[in-house]
């Protein structure tokens, strides 16, 4: 599909916020040179009448839109009755349910060509990344809804075309089904997010780039990799029950915090045992953002199993 966003939704006033009405006659004119299906934005009633009216074919929910359920439903009851494809971005906050609520409300208001766009979510001064690609959150909605597209939005994640080849690849890799890659004939002469633009050649280059890998394997490779996943599930199983082992040392160590009035969080040991894991990262051939998370997660489970010792009265989990 041709894109083009006739109105843009900006962090500031002053930034250029798209020309509205006016050039949606360029887009649908656009499209039927190329003979290719037209989308823009839409963000409230008004806009989607006006681009329904002009004879745009589909319409995108943006991630400041997405994150409010009164503009998702007031959009959602202005496409009542019609079959007009909908992609909806996810909100700019790490929120699975959120967006998956504004699937639900399209859904009850009849429309059924729904289409996820992963654009990543909004951190402060990321060290990489405009928008932090959190890839656990579109896994997780692609289980909880197998029936709908997911599209990535590379150029959003990044805010960088150095880095728009990577993580097209990466989104690839994880069986997306499409890219959404802003295109500009000059990008750095652009007024909106010039940094995170490329020129037509340089998209078709990205685009012979790419590795198109298949879902699916042949019997041989399916038995090779079944092989190797009862392995997987052998050392999976010996991980849980060192786990919950792991978790029966803390209720000890509760026990005796209890029985001495000693609190639960002991922040100078925990800051020696996270030091060391970190710093062993990798001999373990980790990344320390992997290390970090699930030593957190330990510990706050670990914190929870010594809280329902200490405090039985008053713990409910």
């Amino acid at each position: 599909m041709l894109r083009a966003g006739i109105w843009k939704p900006r962090t500031h006033p002053n930034s250029f916020e798209g020309l509205g009405e006016e050039a949606l006659p360029w887009l649908v004119g656009a499209g039927k040179r190329l003979n290719t299906p037209t989308c823009t934005e839409v963000a409230n009633k008004s806009h989607v009448e006006a681009a329904l009216k002009a004879g745009v074919d589909a319409l995108w929910i943006g991630a400041r839109t997405t994150v409010n359920p009164f503009a998702v439903q007031e959009i959602a009851d202005a496409v009542k009755g019609t079959t007009t494809p909908i992609l909806i971005k996810n909100p700019i906050n790490p929120d699975l349910e959120l967006w998956l609520g504004a699937f639900e409300r399209f859904n009850n208001a009849g429309l059924e060509d729904l289409i996820a766009i992963h654009r990543g979510f909004s951190i402060y001064n990321h060290v990489k990344y405009r928008n932090v690609p959190s890839w656990e959150i579109p896994i997780a909605f692609k289980e909880k809804r197998s029936d709908v597209p997911m599209i990535c939005d590379p150029s959003h994640i990044t805010g960088n075309r150095q880095l728009l080849m990577e993580v097209s690849q990466y989104a690839l890799d994880l069986n997306f089904d499409g890219l959404m890659i802003e295109t500009h004939p000059n990008p750095d002469d652009a007024w909106s997010d010039a940094q995170q633009q490329i020129n037509a050649k340089e998209l078709n280059e990205l685009l012979k780039k790419l590795i198109l890998r298949q879902p699916d394997f042949s019997q041989d490779v399916a038995a090779m990799i079944d092989e190797i996943r009862a392995k997987v599930s052998v050392l999976d199983d010996e991980l849980f029950n060192l786990l919950s082992d792991r978790m029966q040392l803390s209720e000890e160590v509760g026990i005796l915090k209890r029985e001495n009035n000693i609190t639960i969080l002991q922040q100078q040991h925990w800051s020696r045992l996270i030091s060391k894991r970190l710093n062993q990262s990798e001999n373990y051939h980790l990344t320390p953002q992997f290390v970090r998370t699930l030593m957190d997660a330990i510990h706050q489970e670990s914190i929870r199993h010594q809280t329902r010792i200490m405090n039985p009265k008053t713990s409910k989990s």
